[in-house]
């Protein structure tokens, strides 16, 4: 099997993603072979155990697919042109490739959109063929029918849902976080249009949490460097003290969202796992996709900050703060009663997947 997705970039959600979708392979399909596209080959190969093919190299790529019986586009966000029409018509043409030399593909555990009438044509005519899709929301489920109304599309849930923590994971002390700490918020910033009206928002909110409840704000950074100097710029903003920690590895940043009291977040992925554990949380929704999770979810508390929409009175954010704080331990078992019905969607990926591997 042949993975095509953001990989190999260092980015938290995707390697995440990565994480899951190997370990649930390795775990349905033992005899596969497992070769990943990857930005970075040689370390996706080493951290993951799979073969791994440089992504920009297309003749690579072709031998790649040539080797290949079944071809995956994702998990995570691939088909939208939000990013770039260049994006998009990168992993637009992996699956067109593979279609032509006929290989069975599927586009796996995705979000689809935004795309504008470029995007839908990309994907109209160079997806036309792909044997089938899972997608993580309903929003994405609709517009892909719309494009390929012959294509077979279910909607599941995203696989991070599956993920699990080491046991030897959990120690925090090294961070300042450890059992002596008190309780912490972890604050998940990205790179986004807004982000200057964003950054008030999360600065006030940091404050609340601060002031008004003793819970200390440590800022994570998953997306490297880049989060960093956005998290950097937020706590400057901030009357109160938060923290900046460093790097950490996938398994330690998922460890440090699972011991938060509660999380504040923009990427998607970060929400995920707070879910995943029970760990109330407030979403900066810079997307639809982080919408479309509060949806899944159930989600009683609105988005602190939605990206193009009026900026919420300083009174309506702190009275969100508050009732994440006062309503924790209801909003931590609705999260645990739901998420177990998005972990069973999850594994539907790989159901999914395994019917088009079986089918004749």
């Amino acid at each position: 099997m042949l993975l095509s997705g953001y990989y190999g970039f260092g980015n938290f959600g995707d390697e995440a993603l990565l994480a899951v979708i190997v370990e649930q392979l390795r775990r349905r399909f033992p005899a596969s072979r497992l070769e990943v596209l990857s930005a970075t080959p040689n370390a996706t190969a080493r951290v993951f155990g799979v073969e791994a093919t440089p992504r920009w190299d297309w003749r690579a790529i072709r031998a790649a697919i040539a080797r290949a019986d079944v071809v995956l586009s994702g998990g995570g966000g691939l088909l939208q042109n939000a990013t770039s029409l260049r994006s998009l018509l990168y992993y637009a043409n992996v699956l067109r490739e593979a279609i032509r030399r006929r290989r069975k593909t599927m586009v796996f555990a995705q979000s689809v959109g935004p795309l504008d009438f470029w995007g839908r044509m990309v994907v109209r005519q160079w997806c036309k063929g792909v044997n089938g899709a899972t997608v993580r929301d309903e929003r994405s489920r609709r517009l892909l029918h719309e494009l390929l109304p012959q294509m077979p599309i279910e909607r599941t849930a995203d696989p991070v849902f599956l993920y699990d923590v080491r046991s030897d994971a959990g120690d925090l002390a090294a961070e300042g976080l450890g059992p002596e700490s008190r309780p912490y918020a972890v604050v998940s910033v990205r790179k986004t249009a807004g982000l200057r009206d964003a950054s008030r928002v999360l600065a006030r909110a940091i404050d609340r949490l601060a002031q008004r409840h003793g819970i200390r704000a440590a800022f994570l950074p998953l997306g490297g460097a880049a989060d960093a100097a956005i998290s950097t710029d937020v706590i400057r903003a901030c009357s109160s003290a938060p923290v900046l920690l460093p790097e950490a590895s996938l398994q330690r940043s998922a460890a440090i969202l699972r011991g938060a009291r509660v999380v504040v977040g923009m990427r998607l992925h970060a929400l995920i796992l707070a879910a995943r554990y029970g760990v109330p949380f407030l979403a900066m929704a810079y997307d639809p996709k982080v919408t479309a999770l509060c949806e899944d979810l159930e989600y009683p508390l609105a988005p602190l900050w939605t990206a193009q929409t009026p900026r919420r009175s300083d009174a309506e954010l702190d009275d969100l703060v508050d009732r994440l704080i006062a309503e924790r331990e209801e909003l931590a078992t609705r999260l645990r009663q739901r998420v177990e019905t998005l972990r069973g969607a999850a594994a539907r990926n790989f159901d999914a997947l395994a019917d088009l591997v079986n089918e004749r």
